[in-house]
């Protein structure tokens, strides 16, 4: 959580400045493309800090009412963020880009437009940098693209999604901007910030996917639940294993149950150590399963239970 933290500070300042020289250079030079991106990097802006909230959030203690913890909270402001990101962002652009190219007006000042997509893109670059490297620090030894899809921490995924975003948005307003100052057509600056819009609505939707898949109730991997059975059928006890039942409670914290078939005659002693067996191999092996509830199904000789 912590290393989440710190990259989503990190997005934050950067964002924060850049969206403020945008405006500023928007105003003087009259680009829709600038503007469009000073409302993507103040959106970006605004969702950092909801990302915060998300994380303070979600590290509140179990509750009567909560008895599993707050961590979904981080799924639901992660959700707030896409909604944000494609009706604020997106939309706005989209908006800006048609008027724009409705009533094209020739830019003043070019120039200080590439100063500040220059500036912009060496800070979203080093901000995508920290996000980055927390990001493999905490899948460490897995390939990039497989630990970016099975991630469960959203903070972190939105924060290089964003980045990811403002780079591509950079690219496509110096474009336009560049068009529409070689050919003398302004529309092009407004086509521009249309085709920003639209990226941004793209991104959100990838976010707004995930969210929506750990908000109600997305369990662990096929090859994870595969793995917890074999570890159990390991077992000289276990005759069978039941369906494995699973959900994420929050980022990094997953809930495991299932239910074994156990050889007849065991004592309630050799129960008691065979769940312990699976329960500390399966901890061991993935961390992230905290909360691991195994019922034998099996009778036990003499009529005893499990401690």
């Amino acid at each position: 959580m912590a290393e989440s933290a710190t990259a989503i500070y990190g997005a934050m300042a950067a964002n924060l400045a850049i969206a403020v020289t945008k405006f500023a250079v928007a105003g003087v030079t009259g680009s829709s493309a600038m503007l469009s991106e000073g409302v993507h990097s103040l959106v970006d802006t605004g969702d950092s800090i909801l990302l915060l909230v998300g994380l303070h959030r979600s590290r509140r203690a179990p509750s009567a009412d909560h008895p599993f913890g707050h961590g979904k909270e981080l799924y639901f402001w992660s959700l707030i963020v896409a909604v944000l990101i494609f009706g604020l962002g997106g939309g706005v652009s989209v908006y800006e880009g048609v008027q724009h190219i409705r009533a094209p007006e020739p830019l003043a000042d070019p120039f200080w437009n590439y100063v500040v997509l220059a500036c912009a893109a060496v800070f979203e670059s080093i901000s995508l940098g920290i996000g980055l490297r927390q990001f493999l620090r905490q899948h460490a030894g897995q390939p990039f693209w497989k630990a970016l899809r099975s991630s469960k921490d959203p903070s972190t995924f939105t924060v290089i999604a964003e980045d990811s975003a403002a780079l591509a948005g950079l690219a496509i307003a110096a474009a336009g901007i560049a068009a529409s100052q070689a050919l003398g057509m302004p529309e092009l600056d407004g086509v521009a910030s249309l085709l920003i819009g639209v990226l941004l609505a793209g991104v959100a939707i990838l976010l707004i996917r995930q969210s929506r898949g750990l908000l109600v109730g997305e369990g662990i991997r096929p090859e994870t639940a595969a793995a917890i059975r074999e570890i159990a059928h390991q077992e000289p006890g276990v005759t069978g294993v039941g369906p494995i039942l699973s959900m994420y409670v929050g980022a990094g914290d997953a809930l495991v149950t299932m239910d074994l078939t156990l050889r007849e005659h065991c004592s309630a002693g050799e129960v008691t150590q065979t769940i312990r067996r699976i329960e500390q191999r399966v901890r061991e092996r993935f961390p992230t399963l905290r909360r691991i509830y195994i019922e034998p199904v099996a009778a036990l000789t003499g009529g005893a239970q499990p401690a």
